[in-house]
């Protein structure tokens, strides 16, 4: 896959910055108590190089009642400052828990726009990690580094100020030292940010890798795969420890190297100051006041430094979320498009060609009908294109060239949320989510009674086993039905299907899972509740599909084959081969 274009710094900032204005009000205080913090700090040396000028060093004399005061007063001025700067850093926290929540929101809302197509190319992982650890980073970075800034900002400004009221001269030696600052940061940032940027895709990377072994455990262990898997496990761990060694070492660099520039700004103060006080061009009070401000001037310009790689890593982090956020939403119905309601349930494809990538095409002039209530059997070797012609009825992926009409109606001019409302489908892979058994059924229908429920679980056999169950319908199931067995959970799958009000069906081997005799007695069930609906069903049991209305025989994104079971048994077909083969 192309790697995209990097995002520059100000288009992140621009980026974050419509989250912070969401609340003007609380960001419009936050900067005035940076403000008032910082210049009632700011007032402290100047306080303390009063009290210094009134001992009058030199003479013996000291005014006792004038120190005094100015130390009560740099006592309050500093107090009053911390607790300014205490409510700021509260306030941010509570400004940063709103962003992160609402750049949360919006995260997992694109994620519910986004095309089939993007959950195929990018690992469950990667995604996970980018709606938690990455979003957790910004939040970091928003709660501590923004404050950090913002203080920093004024205290510089503030201190230059104050510098240059008390000795332009001595100033000119920041002229020297504050460039050299700013040139090794922009080095040394330069180089580290592609390496926090590929910290945060390894630690995707490993997330990824991570819950495809979580999630394959019991394969993992039947096949033996434990050294393997820890092997793969320390080589992607590796790799991500050496990103964030790296990203980390480097960005560690920045702070010594600004702390060490001023050092020697202020040794060259130092220097000059004894210089201009022994030629009486400045007071032992004033220079005091100056270094102290000198402090106060590269301390911030030192933390800022110290903070750079934890702001590469939350650009990286923010980079990466910016990315999720333009990803093409599923294309917009078109102008015009219609809510089909009352469906009969009539299905035609005339001349289909689609190809997941333009190099390689799956389905190649591919023509069907499909009557109201007919049952479709779809059979073929794997890879055939079989679940592909599924994605296309749904609309999951539209079609290269060709048409596919419902009722009449080309499905384009059709909204993609009335089209899939007509569909109830059930897959292989069954998806169960925290939550009663009832809720799981009715999922698909809000208006499901418990009598509706009962209804369909009696129907597909499995309303004894709920019976049997803790609480009956009110049992809680673990985290995609954990706490049941694989041909149970694929049962209250088919049974949610069943519910649904819809005039089409899709099963996509949705009886794997289940033994014959169940999967026998589903099949009764279905042609029952099911009558006078359109059913399309992938069947890797070719005895499972006897009684279909037609079965299609897909081979290389062909229909090779068309027919019931009797018909095309009666010939020397593919279907044929396929048949034996299984009870060979």
């Amino acid at each position: 896959m192309k790697e995209k274009v990097k995002m520059k710094k100000g288009a992140i900032l621009s980026r974050l910055l419509p989250y912070l204005l969401r609340y003007k009000l609380l960001f419009s205080i936050c900067i005035l108590l940076t403000v008032g913090g910082n210049l009632l700090a700011l007032a402290g040396p100047y306080a303390s190089g009063l009290a210094i000028d009134a001992m009058e060093l030199g003479t013996g004399h000291v005014d006792f009642s004038s120190v005094g005061f100015y130390a009560v007063l740099m006592v309050v001025l500093y107090v009053a400052s911390s607790i300014l700067s205490y409510a700021l850093a509260r306030l941010m926290i509570v400004i940063s828990r709103r962003v992160v929540n609402t750049m949360r929101r919006d995260v997992f809302n694109k994620l519910t726009e986004l095309p089939v197509g993007y959950f195929d190319m990018n690992q469950t992982g990667d995604i996970l990690s980018r709606i938690s650890y990455d979003i957790d980073t910004i939040n970091t970075s928003l709660s501590n580094d923004v404050v950090q800034v913002l203080s920093s900002v004024v205290t510089v400004v503030g201190a230059l100020a104050m510098m240059l009221a008390i000795s332009p001269v001595l100033v000119l030696v920041f002229v020297v030292t504050v460039p050299l600052s700013f040139v090794l940061t922009k080095k040394i940032t330069g180089f580290t940010r592609p390496l926090f940027r590929k910290r945060s895709a390894k630690l995707g990377e490993l997330n990824g890798f991570v819950e495809e072994m979580i999630s394959g455990q019991k394969t993992l262990r039947a096949y033996s795969q434990e050294e393997n898997t820890i092997k793969k496990l320390d080589r992607q761990n590796d790799e991500t420890v050496d990103a964030y060694y790296k990203a980390d070492y480097y960005g560690s660099l920045v702070g010594p190297s600004v702390n060490f520039v001023n050092n020697l700004s202020l040794s060259l103060v130092s220097f000059f100051g004894a210089i201009l006080f022994l030629n009486n061009a400045i007071s032992i009070g004033n220079i005091s006041s100056f270094v102290l401000y000198s402090r106060k001037f590269s301390g911030p310009i030192n933390e800022i430094a110290n903070i750079v790689g934890e702001l590469q890593s939350a650009f990286s982090a923010a980079e990466r979320v910016f990315r999720l956020l333009d990803e093409a939403p599923e294309p917009a119905d078109a102008a015009g498009a219609i809510d089909l309601k009352a469906v009969d349930g009539e299905v035609e494809l005339s001349h289909i060609n689609f190809g997941y990538t333009p190099d390689r095409q799956i389905i190649k002039d591919l023509s069907l009908h499909v009557p109201k209530g007919a049952l479709i059997a779809i059979v073929g070797p794997t890879g055939a294109g079989k679940t592909t012609i599924i994605n296309l009825l749904m609309r999951f992926y539209d079609v290269d060239s060709g048409e596919i009409r419902l009722d009449g109606h080309p499905v384009q001019t059709l909204t993609r949320k009335s089209l899939r409302l007509n569909y109830s489908m059930v897959l292989q892979d069954t998806w169960l989510f925290s939550g009663t058994v009832f809720e799981n059924i009715a999922y698909g229908s809000e208006t499901a009674t418990r009598a509706d429920v009962e209804r369909v679980c009696k129907a597909c056999g499995i309303h004894e086993y709920i019976m049997t169950l803790p609480e009956g319908y009110d049992t809680v199931l673990d985290d995609d039905g954990a706490n049941i067995s694989k041909g149970q959970k694929q049962l209250m799958t088919i049974a949610r299907a069943m519910l649904l009000d819809a005039s089409l069906l899709i099963l996509d081997e949705a009886t794997s899972n289940v033994d014959t005799r169940t999967e026998q007695r589903i099949q009764r069930a279905m042609r029952a509740l099911m009558a006078d609906k359109t059913c399309f069903v992938i069947a890797h049991r070719l005895s499972t599909i006897r009684n279909a209305d037609m079965i299609l025989v897909v081979r290389d994104g062909e229909i090779v084959e068309r027919g019931t079971h009797e018909t095309l048994m009666a010939q020397d077909t593919f279907y044929k081969q396929l048949y034996n083969a299984q009870f060979a």
